[in-house]
């Protein structure tokens, strides 16, 4: 199994969890992958459903605000997720949009 990450169109975007405070809020490394190119930076997610990039990716178009939506969702889904008696902050999320 491949485990490029590159599509052969669209974007993948990749966040990977390197650290997590007391639950309120979660580093992630954000990388976007585009058919030729990689991408990436850090999010901060906290659990009132606010995510920011440290720096621009310098991605072409809106990638980067598509990778700060993704990042949203996730952290939206945080309080939920701690009431469900699950890992709040998810060590791994991949999304592939065209």
């Amino acid at each position: 199994m491949s485990r490029d990450l590159h599509p052969s169109e669209g974007a993948r975007f990749l966040l990977e969890r390197t650290s997590a405070d007391d639950g309120a809020t979660a580093t992630y490394r954000a990388s976007i992958y585009t058919p030729d190119a990689v991408v990436s930076t850090s999010a901060t997610l906290t659990d009132d459903g606010t995510a920011s990039l440290a720096a621009p990716t310098g991605a072409a178009g809106e990638l980067d605000e598509r990778l700060v939506n993704i990042a949203k969702l996730v952290a939206r889904d945080a309080p939920r997720r701690r009431e469900d008696g699950l890992v709040v902050w998810p060590a791994r999320i991949l999304r592939w949009r065209k």
